[in-house]
């Protein structure tokens, strides 16, 4: 079994400081959500699920915002996702170019727009092309690749687990991270740890565990029955990056009020430097609710934060505190 959670560690020859990451979050990992989570503790960060088909023929959106990494966020790990392995061969090279440390491949979403193309939990079900997509990443990027899988796509398969060995096995994955729920149960019932930890003590490669892990204890508990090389932290840490900390037991106390509106500036501040005043006032909608529920500012502050036309008017409603640095 590993050591400490803040013990460092070795994932393809890459160095990661400590065992606590931050998890692929679709449609909003990027680089400053790595980059909190690093400023945080996170030891690894890995980005929202990028498509392989979208590089490959230069999205510009794509490579210009979702390609985009901040040096102070290293070691970073880019998750692809798709089905065909000569684009992900031509977009796992883009990936590296851009400055990436691991590339992760997705064969574990169950959405099923992604499914539906033969990429994410499909693969599960397709082993030889699983395969394929994973040498493929590693010949058009010559850097360390890992995996994230489920167990299966629906309960009582073990497609997944067959899949990891051959992935060690076959496709020489430095990695693989197991969300040990089926594709089916999406984040519902109860993580199948004893699942995830034979598959700890049958692979001669780091395996990661993910899914549920909201709170420290959730964490450490997942993290001593599965004896895996590391957890990995997703929608706990929405608006919530001090878990990092408290997970690593570098941090004991809850944040105040001025911290957290301080931390929602400065993710204010990135995106409009991500994407322009005008994208950016869109975008943080899905961002409020999060640090609003720590604040407990309700439902009034909730609506406003909502419907505020421009985002001179958010900040506004969330000074003075907000105006800390």
């Amino acid at each position: 079994m590993p050591g400490k959670l803040t013990d460092g560690w070795n994932l393809g020859g890459v160095e990661v400081g400590n065992r606590v990451v931050l998890a692929p979050l679709a449609g909003i990992g990027n680089w400053f959500v790595r980059l909190q989570a690093k400023r945080h503790g996170a030891g690894l960060v890995v980005s929202e699920m990028v498509s392989s088909f979208a590089v490959h023929y230069g999205n510009e959106r794509t490579c210009r915002e979702l390609l985009r990494i901040h040096p102070d966020e290293h070691p970073v790990s880019m998750q692809l996702f798709g089905h065909d392995p000569d684009v992900m061969a031509s977009a796992a090279e883009a990936v590296a170019a851009a400055g990436a440390d691991l590339i992760d491949i997705n064969m574990g979403c169950p959405v099923p727009k992604v499914c539906k193309t033969g990429a994410g939990a499909a693969l599960i079900e397709n082993p030889d092309r699983a395969v394929a997509l994973a040498r493929a990443a590693a010949r058009g990027s010559g850097l360390p690749v890992t995996v994230k899988l489920r167990p299966g796509r629906r309960p009582g398969e073990r497609g997944g687990v067959a899949l990891a060995h051959r992935l060690v096995e076959e496709a020489g994955v430095a990695g693989v991270c197991i969300h040990p729920r089926h594709a089916s149960q999406r984040h519902r019932g109860s993580p199948d740890y004893d699942l995830a930890r034979g598959l700890v003590e049958a692979l001669p490669v780091p395996v990661l565990i993910s899914g549920g892990l909201h709170t420290a204890e959730k964490a450490h508990i997942a993290y001593e029955r599965t004896g895996a090389a590391a957890v990995l932290l997703a929608r706990g840490s929405l608006g919530n990056p001090w878990l990092f900390e408290h997970v690593l037991g570098t941090r004991g106390d809850e944040p105040e009020r001025d911290e957290i509106l301080a931390e929602l500036g400065w993710v204010i501040d990135c995106a409009i430097d991500h994407m322009g005043a005008d994208r950016a006032g869109r975008y943080l909608r899905k961002f409020y609710p999060w640090y609003v529920e720590r604040l407990g500012g309700g439902k009034p502050l909730q609506a406003a934060l909502q419907t505020a036309p421009t985002l001179e008017d958010v900040r506004a409603l969330l000074a003075p505190a907000l105006a800390v640095g």
